[in-house]
């Protein structure tokens, strides 16, 4: 199907995202255009949030997301958001249920211009994580880095938010680690045979974490939303945290925070935080030309 798409460059606290408008088409973006589209210094982004026709009752929109090395994934939580401030801004409504990879999300953009995304029920069982090896207690597993009898990381918090995680709690601020060396070694150790988002999460009260994130797919990033909700998580089922957690993540603009709240309720996690629109263009999700409207100038 040729023609080029109406498209977003937005960021959720730093995380780079590319909105992507397949509505009304049957084809999808591909590998190949995702991997060109990361390539470019404008358009590089972390995660690719193709919004297309709904394909379950009940929902708005079916999301396929794309990570910059043109693998899928099953969510994003600040790329999510990113959708909810694009659809809000053209049809006027605040609420919105999507289907992904990983199942139904429910979020909702609130009159100050917060939105909250229902992350879902997080995962524990290491065959649904998923794990190489069976822990009957995945909220510590057997992983390290480093020495032996002196580890620099060691024992993280396994679980999935939609996606693969791996959590290791830090005594230092997580911007004072090598991650950009770590991370690749994590992301593809043998324990992880679909590789894992690595975080690394220091708890600075009952109710604060401070988070920097090695994404699977992607690299290192300035924010990643699933994994502030892994983080959180971890903390409250380790006994570091409570329930509801201010996460500042490190590597954003500022220091940008996340409001993360695992409802006992049902279980479900949500996530609270910003979205900002940065500029639009059209591309082509064949080959990932593209061309930059506000300014008129072009690329490919």
């Amino acid at each position: 199907m040729p023609g080029k798409v109406n498209f977003a460059k937005m960021n959720g606290l730093g995380n780079k995202i590319l909105v992507v408008d397949m509505r009304g088409r049957t084809d999808r973006v591909t590998p190949a255009a995702a991997i060109a589209l990361a390539s470019a210094s404008e358009t590089h982004f972390d995660q690719i949030m193709a919004i297309h026709d709904p394909r379950a009752a009940g929902t708005d929109a079916f999301i396929d997301i794309l990570n910059n090395d043109g693998t899928g994934s099953g969510a994003c939580g600040n790329g999510t958001r990113c959708v909810v401030q694009a659809l809000a801004a053209e049809t006027g409504r605040r609420s919105f249920t999507f289907q992904t990879a990983a199942g139904i999300l429910q979020a909702v953009e609130h009159e100050d211009g917060m939105i909250s995304v229902d992350m879902g029920a997080p995962v524990f069982d290491w065959q649904r994580i998923p794990l190489s090896e069976a822990f009957h207690d995945t909220s510590r597993i057997e992983l390290q880095i480093g020495p032996i009898d002196a580890p620099l990381l060691h024992s993280p918090s396994a679980l999935s938010m939609g996606n693969p995680h791996a959590v290791f709690f830090v005594d230092r601020d997580p911007m004072t680690f090598d991650l950009a060396r770590i991370g690749p070694m994590l992301e593809h150790h043998p324990l992880f045979p679909e590789k894992a988002n690595i975080t690394l999460a220091q708890v600075t009260g009952p109710a604060a974490m401070t988070t920097r994130t090695w994404e699977r797919g992607a690299g290192l990033t300035l924010a990643c939303g699933s994994a502030a909700c892994a983080a959180a998580v971890s903390g409250a089922r380790t006994g570091r945290t409570g329930r509801n957690v201010t996460i500042t993540v490190a590597s954003s603009p500022n220091r940008q925070a996340l409001t993360i709240d695992w409802r006992e309720t049902d279980g479900h996690v949500i996530m609270t935080g910003a979205a900002e629109w940065e500029w639009d263009g059209q591309l082509d999700p064949q080959t990932g030309q593209w061309a930059r409207t506000i300014t008129g100038a072009a690329a490919s």
